[in-house]
């Protein structure tokens, strides 16, 4: 009898040759659509958000749904606030609030690309969705971008019932917005220790900060990310920073030290076509190793971002959607 192993890993969801087909197409049409459009560094951060906002990039322009609600709070600056989107559920009460941190390395996008991931998530759990806006790089670095995060999240535990009808119960995000979710979850463990999450929702975020896991390195087929736009986003994010220095666990939670901390049950999901995969695995694991439970769900063949993009266009898309919904409803109970 072999001898078991103490960790386990289904195989199957990571060898290549279990990709579904259409997948593999639409990866090739993504690499494809890339090579006619500049990468944000060539044009600059502010001139290429503005046109990802006009369709003029690769990728399709944000859509915008009506029945989204745009905001402020107040931030730990005077006379500066901090913008959000909402969206309530279509049907019945507010049952809590879901924050939700959005993606783009940190440098680009904002609380407004994502209307019909936002407002999917609110119909399909009863929460209402505050997607928060927050200080982008290069022009506002390490630590801007945090510091609204936690602002935003301490506001919500103090004031998220008479503002949005009820409690912060989640947070989440993707890519940089994952990458942030975990941070404002270790945050609120000092500042706020009587509150607790039920759960966050950490898609492919970007856990070590201080250069790359293997898979960021080896994933040479150039599909939404790789290693220079990586590189790059990091280097305006934290300039001037040594490896050590980014290495701190208020930068990498990669890196924090996880034993004896009661952390919230999270939900990590990531595609095997995506540079980010070891992040997820990785930080999962050690998530799990201290006695927190990590719910962990890989698509084969999925590029970074799959659940951004419209239902239907990959098999991933709705599985990543249901795989969410159903871990809010769980924890929700």
């Amino acid at each position: 009898m072999p001898l078991p192993s103490d960790l386990q890993i289904d195989v199957s969801k990571f060898d290549p040759t279990n990709s579904n087909p259409k997948t593999e197409v639409f990866n090739k049409k993504l690499i494809h659509i890339a090579k006619d459009g500049p990468r944000w560094y060539e044009v600059g951060a502010a001139k290429y958000r503005q046109m990802r906002w006009n369709g003029e990039t690769p990728l399709p322009k944000p859509v915008v749904i009506e029945s989204g609600v745009n905001g402020t709070i107040p931030s730990r600056d005077p006379g500066r606030e901090l913008t959000y989107r909402l969206f309530n559920p279509e049907k019945g009460e507010v049952k809590g609030i879901y924050m939700h941190i959005h993606g783009g390395g940190w440098v680009l996008q904002s609380e407004a690309y994502q209307d019909g991931l936002l407002k999917y998530m609110a119909d399909n759990t009863g929460l209402a969705v505050v997607s928060i806006g927050y200080r982008l790089a290069p022009e506002d670095p390490w630590p801007a971008g945090a510091e609204d995060c936690y602002d935003f999240a301490e506001y919500l535990v103090e004031h998220g019932k008479e503002r949005f009808g009820g409690e912060l119960m989640f947070t989440g995000g993707e890519s940089a917005g994952g990458h942030f979710a975990a941070l404002v979850s270790l945050y609120l463990l000092k500042s706020k220790p009587n509150f607790a999450f039920r759960g966050l929702l950490l898609h492919f975020g970007c856990f070590d900060l201080s250069g790359f896991l293997p898979m960021v390195d080896h994933h040479e087929r150039g599909l939404v990310i790789d290693h220079d736009i990586m590189k790059r986003y990091i280097d305006v994010l934290l300039p001037n920073t040594t490896i050590e220095q980014r290495r701190h666990p208020s930068i990498s939670p990669f890196f924090a030290d996880l034993r004896g901390l009661k952390l919230p049950p999270a939900l990590f999901t990531c595609g095997t076509e995506d540079p980010l995969l070891d992040d997820t695995v990785f930080m999962s694991a050690k998530w799990m190793m201290w006695g927190n439970e990590a719910v962990v769900r890989i698509y084969n063949g999925a590029p970074h971002g799959f659940i951004m993009f419209p239902p239907g266009t990959i098999d991933a898309v709705q599985e990543g959607l249901d795989a969410s919904t159903d871990f809010v409803k769980e924890k929700l109970g």
